[in-house]
Parts: structure tokens; C-alpha cells; sequence
């Protein structure tokens, strides 16, 4: 056990995490700071759904152009060979299988691998799906950035979803504050694995959640 994560240090993990050759999208929000951690040498290739391919780290300074941004409005700068296409093209490059990976932002994920992030279903609540179900359900694999618990201290895996879905069984890794979650699909069922913890032991991690967990 070490001390929690930060918004940085889960980039940085996520960052190093992601195989090299992967064609990438990085959702609103915490997911952006990833791109700050990918390095040259990975070959990862960045895709944002406002239309682009080859995207690099955030802009800062004078490398800041107006227009050039991602899918969050975040002024980002180009690589060699990054490339742009209506927005129609990019969502059918997202629908169509063609990313690796897609890192996404979280107010719930299930024991099954569910994912909710676009609603939280209050009655003053803005929804803001965005392009997210279209990425939950074509990339080959979710990644889900969030914090374990929520201000009230109810955990955010749950054995069920009680936030509008807007995946199902879709996510396959979950990295915390507290603790990176692996949640793998087989024969006998899904299993939710703890791979790392934070600031808390594994022990604790494991009374505080209600889905079945295994400890590696």
C-alpha cells in the first residue's frame, strides 16, 4: 500500500498501461491529462471526436492555437502526419471497431463492467452524453478514470448501476484514487480484480465495496 493517487500520477499509470501501435481516444475531463504521459517511442496514435488523428500533448504558450482542440474545447498541438476529417467520419471510425482504446471519465462502474458517466439522473442534472456511447460500445477496450468513492463515501463500483448506463459490460479496466480494478470476461462469469492499491489496504478496498473482489 502507498499514498492515493492523483489526477497526474493515474495519467502517468494509464499512460504506461496502453500498448504501443494503439489508436486512442481520450474522453473529457481527467482523461485529457493521458496525453501529457505518452511518450514517442509508444507509437500511440491519438484520435478525437471532433475529428483528428495524430493529436499531441495539451497546447501551452505560444503553441496555443484557437483552432486547434480537442473534444473538450482543450487547445491541443499536432504531431507529424496528424490528420482531420468531418465529424461524421471520426464517430464512424469510433462505431466501426477502429480504436484500441478509448479513456473515459466515470460516476459509476458495475461488477459486470457496466458504465455510467453521462447522467447521474437528478432532476436538475444536464445530460451530456456526448460521444461517449458510441465509444463505450465500439472501442476494443474502456478504460474508466475516476475516484473510488464518492463525497458521501458510497462506493462508485457497484454491483449494479442506479445512474442511466451508457455501456454495458463495455469497461475492462478502472483505475482509482485508491486502487486499479481489472474486470475480465469469461466462461464462468466476470470477475473484478484488484490490481494495485492505494492508501488503503486491499483488505479495506475490499470491506468498503459490494461486488465480489479477487486480490492479486
Amino acid at each position: 500500500m502507498s499514498s492515493t493517487l492523483g489526477r497526474e500520477d493515474l495519467a502517468r499509470l494509464v499512460a504506461a498501461d496502453i500498448a504501443p501501435g494503439s489508436y486512442v481516444n481520450l474522453g473529457i475531463g481527467q482523461p485529457t491529462k493521458v496525453s501529457d504521459y505518452l511518450s514517442a517511442e509508444q507509437g500511440i496514435t491519438l484520435h478525437t471526436e471532433n475529428g483528428m488523428l495524430g493529436m499531441g500533448p495539451a497546447a501551452a504558450g505560444e503553441e496555443i492555437d484557437t483552432d486547434l482542440i480537442n473534444a473538450g474545447k482543450i487547445p491541443v498541438t499536432e504531431l507529424a502526419g496528424a490528420s482531420y476529417f468531418h465529424h461524421a467520419d471520426s464517430f464512424a471510425m469510433m462505431r466501426g471497431g477502429h480504436l484500441d482504446v478509448c479513456v473515459l471519465g466515470a460516476f459509476q462502474v458495475s461488477g459486470a463492467g457496466d458504465l455510467a458517466n453521462w447522467s447521474t439522473g437528478a432532476p436538475d442534472a444536464i445530460p451530456a452524453v456526448g460521444g461517449a456511447m458510441d465509444l463505450a460500445t465500439g472501442a476494443k477496450d474502456v478504460f474508466v478514470m475516476m475516484s473510488l468513492f464518492a463525497k458521501n463515501g458510497s462506493p462508485k463500483i457497484v454491483p449494479e448501476l442506479s445512474y442511466p448506463a451508457t455501456g454495458l459490460g463495455c469497461v475492462s479496466r478502472v483505475y482509482t484514487d485508491h486502487g486499479v480494478f481489472l474486470i475480465e470476461r469469461g466462461r464462468q462469469g466476470t470477475t473484478v480484480s484488484l490490481r494495485e492499491a492505494y492508501g488503503l489496504t486491499a483488505e479495506e478496498i475490499q470491506s468498503r465495496l459490494d461486488v465480489d473482489l479477487t486480490i492479486l
